[in-house]
């Protein structure tokens, strides 16, 4: 996707999301932020360039400063066409020339800077000797939670991506899993997931038998085979939008051991979906979804944080796991997914994204978390 994003939002939209940015940026401190290409261009200006090159491309923000966005002479056209770029001014830099003089003359030659957390080395340093006063802070440590709070228009996106995937669910339960490799199913769910509106597929995880105790196992040449557990998990972006679900299903009757351990992760993710509500901690999700694991005898099984928040990445802040004390606010949207992972055996993993409302949670995904039988 280059030129700009789904056109959901106007300039005006990108005007304040980098307005409250340069403030946040100022109350935490920071002399200013500097936004390289990658997903908070995307959601600060609707920009993503045509190629990412060494060629600089920079977003320059300051409180009481209107922002400039630095990009290559070639590629200004393109920036031009980007939906918020009525929003700011337009800067472009000729081949032989020096960018980072241009980003110098911006703003103060000292103080400390957030900078994208993708931002090339190749630039940083470039920066640095052009700013010799200046520091600098990953945009995650300094503003973790710059996108984390959805408005309206955001938040009908992630839904739209939620029920997409969940749309690729009830379809691929009806697909044929026994006698078929892994990669096959992997394939059936990239397929599917384009098909309701995927612009890209960041992961479609189909661990079977043994394999489903490794939670980021890549779908390979293992025969499917009845009497497997099979933990599915997949997601990307939709109109820029993240979708990730995860369903536990098995090919055939499953044992008695195996009901009674996926019951154990659905009433943690239960129990992590009802701590959700404004004010509480992070924490707070994870130490429920993990209470139940732990009372039933199964808490070293369960070997990663209950969730991650989503947005117009598949992974980013905030993060439900212990010491997160950052509170949930109205607006957030955020993975549950508690697994019990046994070595050898078989793994369970459920996952909804759920949204914090003014009350509590909403769940982004909504297919049966109960024990679903494939063939």
């Amino acid at each position: 996707m280059t030129g700009s994003t789904a056109a959901t939002f106007t300039a005006d939209d990108y005007r304040a999301r980098m307005e409250r940015a340069a403030r946040a940026a100022a109350e935490a401190g920071l002399a200013g932020l500097l936004v390289a290409p990658g997903p908070d261009l995307v959601w600060l200006t609707g920009y993503t360039p045509p190629a990412v090159t060494e060629r600089l491309t920079l977003l320059v923000l300051a409180a009481g400063q209107d922002p400039v966005l630095v990009v290559p002479a070639l590629e200004a056209p393109d920036a031009h066409r980007a939906a918020g770029a009525a929003a700011l001014t337009l800067r472009d830099w000729t081949d032989g020339k020096d960018p980072y003089a241009a980003i110098a003359a911006l703003h103060e030659a000292s103080g400390r800077f957030g900078i994208s957390d993708n931002a090339w080395a190749l630039h940083l340093l470039a920066l640095q000797q052009a700013l010799p006063g200046s520091s600098y802070a990953s945009l995650t440590e300094a503003l973790p939670m710059l996108r984390a709070v959805k408005d309206t228009a955001e938040l009908d996106l992630m839904a739209a991506a939620g029920a997409a995937a969940d749309a690729t669910f009830e379809e691929i339960r009806n697909v044929p899993f026994a006698g078929r490799r892994e990669a096959e199913v992997a394939a059936d769910l990239d397929r599917l997931l384009r098909g309701h509106g995927h612009e890209q597929v960041d992961f479609t995880i189909v661990a079977s038998g043994p394999n489903g105790a490794n939670p980021h196992h890549e779908a390979g040449e293992r025969v499917i085979a009845r009497g497997d557990m099979i933990v599915l998990d997949f997601g990307g972006l939709r109109d820029g939008y993240g979708s990730d679900t995860s369903r536990t299903v098995h090919v055939g009757e499953p044992t008695d051991e195996e009901r009674r351990v996926h019951d154990i992760v659905r009433e943690a993710q239960e129990a992590g979906f009802r701590a959700v509500r404004p004010g509480a901690a992070c924490q707070d999700v994870d130490r429920a979804a993990r209470r139940v694991i732990a009372d039933a005898g199964y808490g070293e099984y369960f070997i990663h944080r209950t969730g991650h928040g989503i947005g117009v990445t598949t992974h980013e802040p905030p993060y439900m796991i212990e010491g997160e004390e950052r509170p949930l606010v109205p607006g957030m949207c955020f993975s549950v997914e508690p697994g019990i992972y046994l070595p050898g055996r078989f793994g369970v993993r459920i996952e909804d994204i759920v949204t914090v409302t003014e009350d509590g949670g909403r769940r982004l995904n909504t297919t049966t978390r109960e024990l679903v039988i494939v063939e």
